[in-house]
């Protein structure tokens, strides 16, 4: 069959059912043998400590919030602005340039680059005296990591064929549970070992509160692992559209054409994702905090034992969670992705609900241990199911599109709406609790309906597009 009546073929398929929707974009079908595996996970192996890194960088700030306030005389509002908007901002502003650089330039290199800058922000926040200089900081950060999910994500498709793509996203998500838990058990160490410290003299800044110090240990190892991006190869594009010749980045109208097109496919994805993520983003954000004001617990005490019960239950979560998208597969779910998501979205919600009204906070780690062990079991399915029905060309400013509408909406609008309700709703910082409540109660139970909604235009996309690898 030649090359045209082969697209041809595949144009066909993608159009036909009078109840799907058309698809404009053709991928190109590519030939060339797939990567050795030692090559992809090696990749893997970098992919993880970059996303680990990131997550001890960005999570280390909410164990410190209540020093922070204290020393910089803060509100909570100030701080969910630090937590959430300070840090997306840039995905606003650099997500799309930088996601049409990954579309047609050196990923690894890319990388390599992001994360020095956001790991040099993160040390920076160790001299920040002021709300405004936490903030910039914060920024730097944001522009940092604005690019690490377009490349990461176009890269892994490139690596593993798509009957071990959730596989690999699945293991990928080892850096969300390590990086969490490190956040928690590391940056709970580094709290206790400097809490006996008035104040310590960094050579060119001079003196800063021991909370500070914490931002220069957790910040400066992230050079190193920008530095292996040197040893990870950079792999050939796969699903490109025809007749593009050398590689280039899709223009945005577009790709907002065949997001359009197959808006039934990406709008459960986009919306039900970012409810989901306002409701466990102010979750991690507050955490930490209300342990502190309702259970008289402190920053290293939560800390070590939150981080042990991530390590603990989290990958057996991860691990349930590929074993059962698999066996999905294999039974003919060519939704499983979606599917799995959605089920676990629902399971989850009454660790949110009831965490934060729990009596005692035995109880309540109990609730946490529950989200901490079901929420973990999709990450990999919910990141496998936006790249597999998205043309190569189009993944980073694809994916790009998605972290900024999870970033904004979900971690830029999660911790704030938790502190609006605690300051202006309630109007005590003890009823931080209800806060929580009534963020789990509004919003998350919209997220699992979405999701569900999605399933099955989901799985004809899937049908239709499985050729493209």
């Amino acid at each position: 069959m030649g090359k045209d009546t082969t697209l041809d073929a595949l144009n066909s398929a993608a159009v036909s059912g009078a109840d799907e929707q058309a698809v404009s974009l053709r991928p190109a079908s590519i030939e060339a043998p797939w990567p050795p595996a030692t090559t992809g996970w090696w990749a893997i192996t970098v992919f993880i400590l970059t996303l680990a890194v990131g997550y001890l960088d960005r999570g280390v700030l909410t164990l410190l919030v209540e020093s922070i306030k204290r020393d910089l005389h803060l509100t909570d509002t100030q701080m969910s602005l630090v937590i959430g908007f300070a840090f997306i901002v840039f995905y606003i502003v650099l997500g799309l340039p930088m996601a049409r650089w990954v579309d047609s330039g050196s990923r690894r290199l890319i990388l390599g680059i992001s994360v020095s800058v956001w790991s040099l922000c993160t040390a920076f926040c160790g001299v920040a005296h002021n709300f405004m200089q936490l903030v910039a900081c914060r920024l730097g950060m944001g522009a940092g990591e604005a690019a690490i999910s377009p490349g990461i994500g176009s890269m892994i498709a490139d690596l593993f064929p798509p009957e071990r793509l959730a596989r690999a996203m699945s293991v990928l998500a080892l850096a969300y549970i390590g990086g969490n838990a490190l956040a928690m058990l590391l940056g709970g160490a580094v709290i206790h070992a400097v809490a006996h410290l008035h104040s310590v003299i960094v050579p060119f800044f001079g003196p800063v509160f021991p909370w500070q110090l914490t931002f220069f240990i957790v910040g400066l190892p992230g050079l190193l692992v920008a530095a292996l991006y040197f040893t990870v190869p950079e792999p050939a594009r796969r699903g490109r559209l025809p007749g593009q010749g050398p590689v280039v980045a899709i223009p945005v109208r577009e790709v907002g054409r065949y997001m359009a097109e197959n808006r039934r496919v990406y709008l459960p994805m986009f919306l039900g994702i970012a409810l989901n993520g306002m409701v466990s983003a102010g979750s991690q954000a507050w955490t930490p905090a209300l342990f502190s004001r309702n259970y008289g617990w402190n920053a290293s005490q939560f800390g070590s034992t939150a981080g042990t019960i991530s390590l603990l239950l989290a990958p057996i979560g991860l691990l349930a969670g590929i074993r059962i998208n698999e066996w999905l597969y294999r039974r003919g779910y060519h939704d499983a992705n979606m599917r799995l998501t959605a089920i676990v979205t629902w399971l989850v919600l009454p660790g949110h609900v009831l965490m934060p009204i729990m009596p005692t906070a035995h109880l309540a780690l109990v609730c946490f241990g529950w989200t901490a062990l079901i929420g973990t079991a999709a990450i990999g399915s919910q990141a496998a199911a936006l790249t597999l029905v998205t043309p190569n060309q189009m993944r980073g400013q694809v994916t790009a599109l998605y972290m900024f509408v999870f970033n904004v909406i979900g971690y830029g609008l999660g911790p704030v709406l938790v502190a609006l309700c605690t300051d202006f709703v309630f109007g005590h910082e003890s009823d931080l609790r209800f806060s929580m409540l009534a963020i789990a109660l509004l919003i998350a139970p919209a997220g699992a309906l979405v999701l569900t909604l999605g399933i099955k235009p989901y799985g004809r996309a899937y049908m239709r597009t499985k050729n493209w690898q």
